[in-house]
């Protein structure tokens, strides 16, 4: 099914794959008669051409990106454009589009959701950009329908980001990534190395693209095999599926932890434009006659089956037939897991929707920009087609991920024959995906055609005492499991016919209710600002020295952005930095709030000039026992502040939020063994905290204690690669920090203090 080769493979003329091993060039040579150097052939990847023809360094290396395209949803937006105004921000250098389908409902908070959809329009109106308004399309689908191109890149602050089949090489980042192309700045990288995805097959009925793309994520993701890299699909099986089944599969590789994505193009993905009527975006697109991969994962499409993601993580797969046959042994698993993910806090069993050997679930969900694609809503049709999902617990809701294919949907019949079963038919939002939609009742279990399945990501609290938790799926076994009212059942065993009804793209809601400035810029509009969008606090630069106190530790093996900052309904106040930042950890580490206020207290009193240890008492020791030894330490050399341990932090959304909220806070770094994504440690970079590593197993500090780093700001500048540090008890222990790779910008951005400082110079 997937089978993962240990090293760097050989493509020839996209058909033919040789493992690199001692014999390869010997293979090679026979078959080439000369056979070109592994860094020659890496440059005939797809994905090196589109990052050559947008690097502007002169260094393949040392990559400086300048996108084609960016784009945003409504709670990435406000802050985004806000911390672009702060640094001088004029107009929109390129195409900016503003979607809005995050906090769509309008529904917590008053006004302010709508405060932002109207900050937005009018944003696109004074700097020149595109406004989608609510409802129209889920942020990805509107890019899929109208900004694609082949050959083209796109920057958007979500971390789904994804058009590869498309021909695009997409990036999903925290916001300031994207406020440095509005500042005509580039995105810098290193070269990032890139894994060829061989298709070979076609998948049998009732196999969909989440199927696909969750038997690839259970294979790469604890291994990290493509980790910060680009995932290149090849091979003839690409042209065994059409384009929303590509769409489906690419969409899923964020929950890989690749950088981006690229496909093969073909007449498939030509008429995919032809049916939008952008025909001349379409390019084809072809790996060389001799292409070198970093790595390759070999994909036999015709074997594979129908999938199931188990909480708490799109990697916990398992076949839906190997689920069933291992029940009560699987959902003992489960419950382990969740044992570390719920730190215990919440009692969790789903042992009891086991029913007569069947697991029983009270919830399907078909939605967003992985499961809303017009042929999966198609095929989910087609089997529910004349049944019932019945008047028990089990409900089921599909939101079509764009209007245009709602409209389709209803000329078609597909929607009629939907509603006729019991579903709801809803408009497009991304709810389902990040907590804000369809909460399921407590202790029930979700099955979803969406992305994620992290913890409290449906909408539970576990603060509450309330939890529910989702099983990803693809849409086609999520309505074979509704026709039969609520019982898991894969769509292999569907025995009926699926229609394939041709797809009819019409543009015209669109033309009328999409706001396109055509990239025409309006100085005179005055911005619409509601009373919850605030302006980022003032941040210090970096200080000689640090004197930090950690105020939260996490040891589970990867720590998601969702348990640093919680999504749902959290969501609306993020144009609100100081006001979303008391929601920080607030579902992994309720203390970490107030713990990291004590501290800021500190921080407050000394850029005052008065003596920080007087207001904060309980930090007096620490600090004299620092004078001890650097008797020059005081307070206007020394920064006080926060940091957290956590074993791999970063996994899952994009948010820049993550970081930020810890940054305005008082934090002044995070701790790792590892970053979990490029992302959240370029977030915490744009936000002036310190990336911080520390040896897997090393870990002299604990909760609570008080950490020193003397000359931080100077081993910055000097690019240290081992800087001192002291865990302050009665003795000062010495250990030893580092901070990886950075550029010089990384550098300065931290020195400044923050993005916004560094671009106010």
């Amino acid at each position: 099914m997937i089978k993962l080769l240990d090293g760097g493979a050989w493509l020839l003329n996209g058909t033919e794959v040789i493992p690199d091993s001692r014999d390869a060039d010997a293979a090679l040579n026979a078959k080439l008669g000369e056979c070109p150097s592994k860094e020659a052939a890496a440059q005939n990847t797809i994905a090196y051409g589109i990052l050559k023809d947008h690097n502007i360094s002169g260094n393949m290396q040392k990559l400086q990106i300048k996108f084609d395209k960016l784009t945003s949803h409504d709670i990435t937006f406000v802050g985004i454009i806000q911390t672009a105004r702060a640094s001088g921000l004029e107009k929109f250098p390129i195409p900016y589009v503003l979607t809005n389908c995050h906090n769509s409902l309008c529904a917590v908070g008053g006004t302010i959701n709508e405060d932002d959809h109207m900050f937005g329009l009018t944003c696109a109106k004074k700097y020149g950009g595109v406004y989608v308004p609510p409802h129209q399309a889920v942020i990805h689908q509107f890019a899929r329908e109208m900004l694609a191109g082949g050959g083209k890149m796109i920057l958007g602050s979500d971390s789904h980001t994804r058009y590869g089949a498309l021909g695009t090489m997409a990036v999903g980042e925290g916001g300031p990534e994207l406020v440095k192309q509005l500042l005509s700045k580039t995105y810098d990288i290193n070269m990032p190395g890139v894994v060829g995805v061989y298709m070979t097959g076609k998948p049998v009925p009732g196999v969909g693209p989440q199927d696909v793309a969750l038997a690839i994520i259970g294979a790469v993701f604890a291994n990290g095999y493509v980790k910060n890299k680009v995932m290149e699909f090849v091979g003839p099986g690409v042209s065994n599926l059409s384009a929303d089944f590509r769409i489906g599969v690419d969409v899923m590789t964020t929950e890989t932890t690749c950088l981006s994505s690229i496909w093969r193009t073909d007449d498939t993905i030509k008429e995919f434009y032809e049916i939008h009527k952008r025909p001349e975006d379409y390019r084809e697109l072809n790996p060389g006659a001799v292409t070198y991969y970093d790595g390759m994962i070999l994909v036999e499409l015709d074997k594979i089956k129908p999938m199931i993601a188990m909480p708490f993580h799109p990697s916990n797969t398992y076949t839906i037939e190997e689920l069933n046959a291992n029940l009560m042994d699987i959902l003992d698993d489960v419950e382990k897991k969740a044992l570390v993910s719920l730190d215990g806090k919440v009692p969790f069993t789903l042992k009891d929707k086991v029913h007569d050997g069947r697991l029983y679930v009270e919830q399907g969900i078909i939605a967003g920009c992985a499961g809303g694609g017009f042929e999966n809503i198609c095929d989910a049709a087609d089997i529910l087609k004349g049944k019932s999902i019945g008047a028990d617990e089990f409900t089921l809701s599909v939101y079509p991920a764009s209007t245009p294919i709602y409209m389709e949907l209803a000329k078609n019949g597909k929607l009629a024959d939907l509603l006729a079963t019991g579903a709801i038919v809803k408009t497009a939002f991304c709810g389902p995906c990040f907590g804000a939609g369809d909460t399921p009742a407590n202790n029930a279990l979700s099955i979803r055609h969406s992305t994620r399945n992290f913890p409290n990501r449906e909408g539970s609290k576990i603060q509450n005492g309330q939890i529910s938790s989702v099983a990803l799926m693809d849409a086609r076994s999520i309505a074979a499991t509704a026709a039969n009212k609520g019982f898991l059942t894969p769509a292999t065993e569907f025995a009926g016919e699926y229609t394939h009804p041709v797809y009819h793209f019409d543009s015209t809601i669109y033309e009328n209710r999409v706001f396109d400035s055509k990239g025409v810029a309006d100085p005179s509009v005055e911005i619409k600002f509601g009373p919850n969008i605030k302006d980022w606090p003032e941040m210090p630069e970096l200080t000689e020295n640090l004197f930090l106190k950690v105020v939260s530790e996490i040891h589970d093996p990867v720590t998601t952005t969702d348990e640093l900052i919680p999504s749902g309904e959290t969501s609306s106040f993020r144009s609100n930095p100081l006001g979303l930042a008391e929601f920080t950890l607030s579902r992994k580490d309720p203390d970490y709030v107030k713990e990291a206020k004590r501290v800021q207290e500190a921080e407050k009193v000394r850029e005052t000039g008065d003596c920080p240890v007087c207001a904060v008492i309980e930090m007096r020791p620490a600090w004299m026992k620092i004078k001890e030894m650097y008797p020059d330490m005081n307070r206007t050399n020394t920064g006080i502040g926060s940091t957290i341990f956590a074993v791999k932090p970063g996994d899952g959304s994009a948010r820049e939020q993550a970081a930020s909220c810890q940054k305005v806070l008082g934090g002044w770094a995070n701790i790792a063994n590892e970053y979990a994504t490029k992302r959240y440690r370029s977030n915490l970079i744009n936000w002036g905290m310190l990336p911080f590593l520390i040896p897997e197993g090393e870990l002299p500090f604990k909760k609570g204690d008080y950490l020193f780093i003397p000359g931080i700001r100077e081993a910055v500048q000097q690019k240290a690669t081992e800087i001192k540090a002291y865990v302050v008890r009665d003795t000062m222990e010495e250990f030893t920090l580092t901070l990886g790779d950075m550029t010089d910008d990384e550098r300065e951005i931290i020195l400044k203090g923050c993005l916004i400082n560094y671009y106010k110079g």
